[in-house]
């Protein structure tokens, strides 16, 4: 007797078996028979460094170990590929978890117009959030633009229910390596980037087992999470975002873990901000790269070539500014830097250098390996003043207060910046300090230039 067409179940933003609603819907579909399809699609690894593609060969290698070798890589655009596959094997339906980003949604309505020319269908079940952008609404009915209101609201329905395991019987079909995503990966290099390093940094553990092992450990510091997240030269962060980003882990799973207690509520909200600024983005997708305060859109910023080199020293950790190089070191050396750095960091690119947020959000996007298009986009945007941040452009990062109250043993700036591993705090904190290389700018001079354009661009007097 002929086995039945099997359903396809298409991997992106959710590369693991378990808490997984639309594999648990192809199962159903498929009676039990279903092809797991992962597409190495060039359009949107594009914006991947060498570091973030080797991750995501590696998290697409341990899925493929989980299935017993019997995930299906397919390169080329996904149009073509998804429905070329569903006519391989006569599959009448294809489940995917709804992706929210602008290109992603774009991506999804050719597939589903190529697959119904054929007869089949795209189903899109679950997502990777715990509540789908664009469900929390003000009293009007209007989206936020503050995170403060929107968090009231998604508090009240974000749940932790994690979807069961369904029993599968992997049909397999031809495919490709997973060394493919490396190969095809970091061939558009933005040109501001120069002669700036490429070499992938030591990647962590990748892959569902390694998610909830990393769960596991965030969950025994859960307890301090909100007196230690902010400190540089701790272990105080979940260190989970690279899992939440290629969906090895839901953070469904994350709030089901979660206990009582101050530290997890912490943890809660931060997750919640992941979530806003997925909501931002589908209510405003060109936010992607152009601000979303478009009353700045006249902020005058330095585009030369010396600027070039200004953030060229930047992105190698190089200004002479001590925790800015600590945090750009951080993300050379780990594909990673802690979040209250990639804050400073990102602060003094835009209000000390004067140079363009977008400039800063490409590298980010080019080296961190948990790199989210919503989360770095507008956490760029949210400290250039140009996004959702309630008090705009004239919150401006003190590097040196910033090294004080966050790393107050220098431990963070010592470890990443080891010209200064011999000295103590407070020395270590200063620009300048013990002999090291001369401050790229001066703090105070350009902290006052970044208010005087940021009142020109308002239409104020100095």
């Amino acid at each position: 007797m002929r086995s039945p067409a099997p359903a396809i179940v298409w991997f992106r933003r959710d590369l693991r078996l378990s808490d997984h609603p639309a594999l648990a819907a192809a199962a159903r579909a498929g009676d039990g028979r279903v092809l797991a399809l992962f597409v190495v699609d060039d359009h949107l690894l594009a914006p991947a460094g060498p570091t973030r593609a080797a991750y995501l060969a590696a998290t697409v290698r341990e899925l493929d170990r989980a299935m017993g070798g019997r995930l299906v890589l397919r390169v080329g655009d996904p149009a073509t590929v998804v429905p070329a596959l569903a006519r391989e094997v006569g599959a009448a339906s294809v489940w995917a978890s709804e992706d929210f980003g602008p290109q992603g949604r774009r991506r999804d309505e050719r597939v589903a117009a190529a697959l119904a020319a054929q007869g089949c269908e795209l189903r899109s079940v679950g997502s990777p959030y715990v509540v789908p952008p664009g469900t929390v609404r003000g009293p009007q009915g209007s989206p936020y633009r503050v995170f403060t209101p929107f968090y009231r609201v998604w508090d009240e329905i974000a749940l932790g229910h994690p979807v069961d395991v369904p029993d599968v019987e992997w049909v397999g079909a031809e495919g490709s390596s997973s060394d493919e995503i490396v190969a095809r990966a970091a061939r558009r290099r933005p040109a501001v980037f120069g002669d700036l390093p490429d070499g992938p940094a030591p990647l962590p553990p990748a892959g569902e087992a390694a998610a909830r092992a990393a769960l596991a450990t965030a969950l025994t510091r859960a307890h301090d999470y909100e007196a230690r997240r902010d400190l540089l030269g701790e272990e105080g962060t979940s260190r989970l975002s690279a899992h939440l980003r290629f969906g090895t882990l839901h953070p469904r799973s994350v709030l089901a873990a979660l206990g009582p207690g101050s530290g997890p509520r912490a943890l809660r909200r931060q997750l919640a901000w992941r979530e806003f600024y997925a909501d931002v983005l589908v209510h405003h997708p060109e936010s992607v790269g152009r601000n979303l305060q478009s009353a700045l859109d006249g902020l005058e910023v330095d585009r030369d070539e010396a600027a070039r080199e200004r953030f060229r020293s930047w992105a190698r950790g190089e200004t002479g500014v001590p925790l800015v190089d600590a945090a750009m070191r951080q993300l050379l050396e780990e594909g990673w830097m802690h979040n209250r750095a990639r804050m400073v960091s990102a602060s003094f690119l835009v209000k000390h250098l004067h140079l363009d947020w977008r400039w800063g959000a490409r590298w980010f996007a080019w080296r961190l390996v948990d790199f989210d298009l919503a989360s770095n986009q507008h956490g760029w945007q949210w400290v250039a003043g140009t996004g959702t941040d309630a008090a705009p452009f004239h919150r401006i990062f003190s590097p040196v207060r910033q090294a004080e109250r966050f790393d107050p043993q220098g431990a963070f700036i010592r470890r990443h910046v080891r010209e200064l591993a011999n000295l103590g705090a407070p020395e270590c904190w200063d620009p300048g300090a013990g002999g090291y290389r001369r401050p790229l700018v001066d703090l105070d001079v350009e902290r006052r230039e970044a208010l005087a354009r940021f009142a020109t661009a308002r239409g104020r007097r100095p």
